[in-house]
């Protein structure tokens, strides 16, 4: 999570310094513009005040959604080969054999299996208890940093909000220093200030995009958590027997 942070923090300063250097060169040109370089002159018209809070909320929830993705896809596993696997150590070799299996597999499916097999010489129902308590801990860190994604989800649009919001209070200072209310006086204070919050939103859309996508593949992976731990209490049950 720390080096995903570091990668992105410092990506982010580099493209914050570059469109910096660029602004002279493309303010002062009326020339076509690429999207590239009319976001970043965009960018820039926003102030640096709030469109540089609200880049460091992009960066920061990319970090997460970015790091939760690969944890993700390393805890997502054959449930069904485990599971087979799992049966057949424990016809040819025992509860050692299947936990053997579960020790040299990835993934919270394998974890939760070896925690059941552990427990299961006090009993099916002590196996059982152990395989849904040790279930909640691998939910929880599924869902881990999850609650910061959202909060960068809301809180993005909420500071180019305030941004527009101060934009707007900064314009009306214009028409009163001015005593004049001319569409020219305050044409560029609006500008900028609706700028921050359309930055906001994109950040928002963003993050929401990556959000909706870790909630599935987490549930995914609960699905398949729940439905195996359902075969593994069926497994050793049949074994008992």
């Amino acid at each position: 999570m720390k080096k995903v942070v570091n990668v992105l923090s410092v990506t982010g300063f580099m493209f914050f310094g570059a469109i910096q250097s660029t602004f002279a060169q493309e303010a002062g040109t009326e020339e076509a513009r690429t999207f590239h370089q009319e976001l970043k002159l965009r960018f820039i018209e926003g102030g640096p005040e709030f469109m540089g809070i609200v880049l460091v909320a992009l960066i920061l929830g990319l970090a997460i959604a970015i790091e939760r993705i690969i944890y993700l896809n390393m805890a997502t596993t054959n449930t069904k080969k485990l599971v087979a696997n799992v049966d057949d150590a424990l016809s040819s070799g025992g509860i050692e054999a299947a936990k053997e299996v579960c020790r040299n597999s990835k993934g919270p499916v394998a974890s939760i299996f070896y925690q059941g097999l552990d427990r299961v010489d006090e009993g099916v129902e002590a196996a059982e208890k152990a395989v849904v308590s040790y279930g909640g801990v691998q939910m929880g860190l599924l869902e881990k940093n999850i609650s910061w994604l959202s909060l960068f989800i809301a809180l993005a649009p909420m500071l180019g909000f305030m941004g527009t919001v101060i934009g707007m209070i900064k314009a009306f200072d214009m028409i009163a220093v001015a005593n004049d209310i001319s569409p020219g006086v305050v044409a560029v204070g609006i500008k900028v200030a609706l700028l921050t919050t359309v930055f906001g939103l994109i950040v928002a859309i963003i993050l929401q995009i990556f959000y909706n996508f870790i909630v599935s593949k987490i549930d995914s992976i609960v699905n398949n958590m729940e439905d195996a731990s359902i075969q593994l209490i069926d497994l050793l049950v049949k074994y008992k027997k």
